[in-house]
């Protein structure tokens, strides 16, 4: 989960209306700076998976080629000299010591994978799919899903028992789903949270677990102990996954700037954070031996964005997509705001009017994100939040598109699960300082879910 910082932009408003109308046929302009409109993609400084501690860099996969779809998760092998990576199509990649079991990557999915879990001998794993399926490879036995079940909130993360005979599911709201022998302790469904569970692990003993919610919160269950949390300090950024040390002593979150907050024997083995990393980090796997773990940064890798293949899409879409995902990377320009697809300002619609420029459509470079919602009415199309949208469309984070305050953020769609889940790709957005952030993949994410996901709505769907 990331909470994005909105990106607002000069008020242009209903000025935008005065705009001729143009046929998406036309050439569109080039962007500031720009003399061509070959893309070439940003050259990524380091990321992917990072090790601290007793984490054997011995274990991080090799992944050399371009992926079908962002990377969600890792587990860690029981030797602690493997670990196991998973992309939101079910794809998995192994390092070290790891075992390949199979994989999800050729199954049609309806929805994204979100997790994955390794079994106490280390010869298997599950998957968790955000709609609750689960998927088995190797000695992982199947004791259940919430799969084809109605769920109020989506599933945010997996825990297995100690034995491999069972598994808990957890919810966004708290709601905690037991499988197998995972006896059921207690969760925190209908309780009120200030912000949503993003993840959980589980005791050594297979008799407690622990949630955690974005803001810090840590909520413990049977014999998990509490040894602190970040609720109710000002984080800057979100927390987006938690790990245990392996006797149960002590527990870390991870933030999405890769900022490491432990508690209890858990001892920070350092950051990216502290040497300003500038994109976001989703996962966090433990050593199984000592003082150790591995963070995920998904944007260091690139993507086609081929899995799921997309359901729709229309002239220039494919084009779109390539191009706002060459440019995924830290803050790509020296300068408060600085950016290269306009002036130094808010720019997540520069990029976003960009992108579509580099699709062949004639839109002008907008720095409010709500001309782009004019701008398609009167040119293109705007689709309601609860449509259903296509790689290539701009996503209008807020309310309406009336003024700043309304319209807040934009990002381009660029892929679409059967259940509507989306991933995002977006400019002036991620976890670093206001005014020096990043281009980034966000997701994948349920639109309808977006206010607890983002911390903001959307209101339409914009197409060129």
């Amino acid at each position: 989960m990331l909470r994005l910082v909105a990106c607002i932009g000069a008020l242009v408003g209903l000025a935008a209306l005065a705009v001729p109308a143009t046929s998406g046929a036309s050439s569109p302009p080039l962007p500031p700076g720009t003399t061509s409109r070959a893309v070439t993609p940003a050259v990524y400084p380091g990321g992917g998976v990072l090790h601290y501690g007793t984490a054997s860099a011995a274990a991080v996969p090799a992944i050399g080629s371009a992926l079908n779809s962002p990377l969600v998760g890792m587990a860690a092998s029981p030797t602690g000299q493997g670990i196991w990576v998973v992309g939101a199509d079910g794809g998995v990649f192994t390092g070290g010591s790891a075992g390949f079991y199979g994989s999800a990557g050729n199954l049609e999915l309806d929805g994204p994978i979100i997790a994955i879990a390794a079994t106490h001998d280390g010869a298997g794993y599950w998957l968790a799919a955000i709609d609750g399926g689960v998927f088995t490879y190797g000695d992982a036995l199947f004791h259940g899903s919430m799969g084809g079940q109605h769920l109020n909130q989506p599933i945010v993360g997996m825990a297995p028992t100690a034995d491999g005979g069972g598994y808990w599911l957890v919810a966004s709201d708290g709601g905690i789903f037991s499988f197998g022998d995972a006896p059921f302790y207690g969760s925190m469904g209908n309780k009120p949270l200030n912000q949503p569970i993003v993840g959980m692990a589980a005791t050594q003993s297979g008799h407690g677990y622990w949630l955690v919610a974005s803001d810090g919160g840590v909520f413990t269950f049977g014999d998990a102990g509490f040894f602190g949390s970040a609720g109710g300090q000002s984080l800057g950024n979100s927390v987006t996954g938690m790990a245990a040390l392996p006797n149960g002593t002590g527990y870390w979150l991870l933030l999405s700037d890769g900022g490491i907050f432990g508690y209890g024997d858990a001892v920070s083995q350092g950051s990216p954070a502290t040497v300003g990393a500038a994109t976001p980090f989703n996962a966090i796997a433990a050593s199984p031996i000592g003082q150790g773990y591995w963070l995920l940064d998904p944007d260091a890798y690139n993507y086609t964005f081929a899995n799921p293949p997309p359901n729709g899409t229309f002239p220039g879409s494919a084009a779109i997509v390539a191009a706002a995902e060459s440019q995924i990377r830290p803050d790509p320009y020296t300068g408060y705001f600085c950016n290269p697809y306009g002036p130094c300002e808010e720019w997540c619609a520069l990029f976003a009017t960009w992108a579509w420029q580099q699709g062949g459509w004639a839109i002008p470079s907008y720095a409010f994100t709500g001309d782009i919602y004019y701008w398609s009415a009167a040119n293109g199309a705007v689709l309601p939040p609860s449509a259903t949208p296509v790689p290539g469309d701009a996503v209008l984070y807020g309310t309406s598109p009336y003024s700043t305050a309304t319209s807040v953020h934009t990002g381009i769609v660029a892929q679409v699960w059967p259940d509507g889940a989306v991933v995002t790709i977006e400019g002036d957005a991620g976890p670093s300082a206001t005014g020096h952030l990043a281009v980034i993949t966000n997701g994948p994410y349920l639109p309808s879910q977006s206010l607890n996901y983002n911390g903001f709505g959307i209101y339409a769907w914009a197409q060129p």
